[in-house]
């Protein structure tokens, strides 16, 4: 489960991570209010997607005026595919030095792994395909948590004339990543200014099997993940334009790495799970094309507790109001009744997942 920056910061406050003063609001007139002080401030889109400053969804603000303006530019944009509901405004910090700083599980060495580099406002996989040599790794054994000469010699690598204040924010930001069940904690820009060091941007993602024993329910409402949550199935926003919707995650995975294949690029990972019935598929159906991106939609249906035909009768309710081409594989449980349903009203049909993947793909192809 993906955090929006703003939740993520709140939390890193909450362990005594240093992050500038800011609130989040969903209307121009109460963004206005909030600043008061003298001085800049920033606006960002609260959106769980990449790419914001360069899709206009970060502004920075030169007075109140400025504030409302550029709120209301942001409000209500979309920014690949996901449409923003709230921004986050936040009393300007001018970074003197951008650093990054990040802790996620190496599965190789079945432990957390500290990222950390003197080159931070930056994606990190730039950073490491340009100057590999920047990125500096610490294993951490989870038995003993990380230890006081770990935490000092990655801050002195960052900024030795700040090493004694980042070494505790790295400490911080550990026990957090294990207290929240996180599997990855990032401040990426973690930046000197002339008043300190700041986390000027978080990110944070939560192991969705911990989720029982995390209290994490302030998802913006709307959203397409907190959507596809509150009906049981799970969705992940990607950077395409093909909507996937299938059942199961390791089928769902190799739609997407199919899809690819045949030189398309996925919009979602989908996961509607097992026993999904036509309800279920409607919603997913809308959930999927809440991001206008999508330009085509495969489904991809093993039956087993799920009925083929049930989810049939689910395309069918909407297929007429999508808008965009479909192409669906159904095999399993009730497969013949479902395969009837679907051809009687014409939609693509195909037998294997590889020949649905080539279909939709063709299909995009084709039509832009």
């Amino acid at each position: 489960m993906k955090l929006y920056e703003s939740e993520a910061k709140e939390i890193f406050s909450g362990y005594g991570i240093p992050i500038p003063k800011g609130a989040v609001f969903d209307n121009p007139e109460t963004a206005e209010e909030f600043a008061v002080k003298p001085g800049k401030y920033v606006i960002k889109a609260q959106v769980l997607a990449g790419g914001r400053g360069k899709a206009g969804g970060v502004r920075i603000a030169q007075n109140p005026a400025e504030v409302k303006q550029f709120s209301q530019i942001i409000l209500g944009m979309s920014i690949k595919g996901n449409t923003v509901r709230k921004v986050l405004v936040e009393e300007y910090r001018k970074p003197e030095k951008e650093m990054y700083l990040g802790i996620t599980i190496d599965r190789n060495s079945r432990s957390p792994v500290i990222i950390a580099s003197p080159e931070g406002g930056v994606d990190i996989e730039e950073t490491a395909r340009k100057t590999a040599y920047k990125i500096h790794r610490e294993h951490i054994n989870p038995l003993t948590g990380v230890h006081l000469y770990q935490s000092r010699a990655l801050a002195a690598i960052l900024d030795r004339e700040n090493a004694g204040v980042i070494s505790k924010i790295i400490q911080k930001l550990y026990s957090l990543f294990v207290e929240k069940d996180c599997t990855l904690a990032e401040i990426n820009p973690l930046a000197v200014t002339d008043d300190g060091v700041f986390a000027l941007d978080a990110k944070m993602v939560i192991d969705d099997n911990a989720l029982f024993r995390q209290d994490f329910r302030q998802e913006i409402s709307g959203s397409p993940e907190a959507e596809a949550r509150k009906h049981g199935m799970s969705y992940v926003g990607l950077e395409g334009n093909i909507g996937c919707i299938v059942n199961g995650a390791g089928l769902a995975m190799a739609v997407l790495d199919m899809v690819k294949h045949y030189g398309g690029e996925p919009a979602n990972f989908m996961d509607v799970r097992a026993g999904a019935n036509a309800e279920q598929v409607r919603t997913a159906m809308g959930i999927v094309l809440s991001n206008k991106n999508v330009k085509a939609i495969v489904v991809d249906i093993f039956g087993g507790i799920t009925k083929c035909d049930e989810v049939a009768r689910g395309i069918v309710d909407v297929i007429a109001g999508i808008g965009v081409p479909l192409v669906a594989r159904l095999t399993g449980t009730n497969e013949a009744e479902g395969r009837a349903i679907l051809e009687e009203h014409g939609i693509i049909m195909a037998s294997t997942t590889e020949e649905a993947a080539k279909a939709v793909v063709g299909l995009v192809h084709t039509y832009n």
